[in-house]
């Protein structure tokens, strides 16, 4: 008989709402791009981070910390293709304070090459779209289930918020009950620039209920991906309990919260151009072509930091050893002189150079694969259960807001 499962413990302040704390985090923005362009007219670097410049008040995980802000696509590429020189110890002093210092994420060679490779194997194609089918599939059917038969709905607050973190409970093998602290946990983990304190909170719970598990699974393996990566081995040895742990940690969020907010600006483009939603429907092999064009228009993060490991000229600007630099992807995404016309959404626009929504190089986001099935089962499922799906002309149409993690509130649809 199966061990009953560990119990995350709540906030130590478990009055605290992520969700309205989010908006205070990233604000409610609707001109985060004219700001860009703005500001990248005056130059691709300049000094300070975003968050600075949008709100105006110190992120306080980069307290002390000299910071620059990097636009424009081939600053950002040239930033994030050079490790050896702009290395992952930035997200160690900002996420990794509330995911821990192991995550994925946080590492540099010759580490994160050992243990990504593990990792990898998890997270390959044919892996994944078994997933698709056995995980990802019956999640957005129940989903969508429960309000096929309405004929109206709120895309983002009945499905795209809940669906992509679902994926995540089953892969790890949690109970769905308990998904509404989960959730709430894992969202406050990512408030650290503003709610530094319950963000370190959130991580220190989720590690203490994570290693339980994982221990667990060592004494009785389950068909998960907790066993499978508890098992994982690097040159004979198993990956440490710190770094899978931190994996996960990292995971409830970059495989539930980006997904999420991806899932809904996909749609919210969609369903505010009804003559591409219509291309859509008629023909389901644009879906790919769909998603890549809605993850180019709005990134889900729209940064990605690094910190200089020797002083490094960019662009005429001195950047000295220590500093934070954040490679602004949403930049890079609508840059006009790689992308004609890039605010608009443009499915079937002619791409002459690859966006990188999931950053680039040794980095790159190693759930892609995974995200870009979800999103593709969920838009599948949608436009061929829910007929003459189109926007609720009685409610306020969807309208992306944030200057960081960006999304839509709320995409009310009529449909049948």
């Amino acid at each position: 008989m199966n061990a009953p499962l560990p119990k995350l413990s709540d906030l130590d302040d478990s009055s605290f709402n992520p969700f309205d704390a989010e908006t205070v985090e990233f604000g409610e923005f609707t001109d985060t791009y004219e700001r860009m362009h703005a500001l990248r007219r005056t130059g691709n670097i300049h000094k300070g981070d975003l968050y600075g410049y949008f709100m105006n008040k110190q992120d306080q995980s980069l307290e002390g910390i000299e910071t620059y802000t990097a636009l424009g696509y081939d600053l950002v590429h040239r930033i994030l293709t050079d490790p050896a020189t702009f290395t992952n110890e930035a997200f160690k002093i900002t996420l990794g304070q509330s995911f821990g210092e192991k995550s994925l994420t946080m590492l540099d060679a010759p580490e994160h090459t050992r243990y990504r490779r593990i990792f990898q194997k998890a997270f390959l194609p044919t892996v994944v779209n078994k997933w698709g089918e056995t995980v990802v599939a019956p999640i957005v059917d129940e989903l969508v289930s429960k309000f096929e038969k309405r004929g109206s709905a709120d895309l983002v607050a009945e499905f795209t918020r809940h669906y992509p973190f679902q994926v995540v409970y089953r892969q790890l093998g949690l109970d769905q009950e308990a998904s509404a602290l989960f959730f709430k946990v894992a969202m406050s983990q990512t408030l650290f620039r503003s709610n530094l304190k319950n963000a370190v909170d959130a991580g220190r719970k989720l590690g203490e209920f994570l290693r339980q598990l994982i221990r667990q699974r060592i004494s009785e393996p389950a068909d998960d991906l907790v066993t499978h990566l508890a098992f994982a081995e690097v040159d004979g040895e198993r990956l440490p309990e710190d770094v899978v742990d931190c994996f996960f940690r990292q995971l409830l969020n970059a495989g539930g919260d980006t997904t999420y907010r991806g899932t809904s600006s996909i749609l919210a483009g969609l369903l505010t151009h009804p003559d591409q939603l219509d291309a859509v429907r008629a023909d389901p092999r644009l879906i790919p072509q769909a998603i890549d064009e809605g993850l180019r228009w709005e990134s889900p993060a729209m940064t990605s930091p690094r910190m200089c490991s020797r002083d490094v000229e960019l662009e005429g600007m001195l950047l000295p050893k220590g500093a934070v630099v954040d490679a602004v992807l949403g930049s890079a995404n609508r840059d006009g002189e790689k992308f004609p016309d890039p605010d608009r959404f443009d499915i079937f626009r002619e791409l002459k150079v690859r966006a990188f929504p999931f950053a680039i190089g040794p980095h790159v986001c190693i759930g892609q694969h995974l995200a870009k099935v979800e999103m593709s089962r969920a838009l599948t499922a949608l436009f061929e259960r829910l007929p003459n799906l189109r926007l609720d002309p009685s409610k306020p149409p969807p309208v992306i807001t944030g200057f960081h993690l960006r999304k839509p509130n709320h995409i009310h649809v009529l449909f049948g």
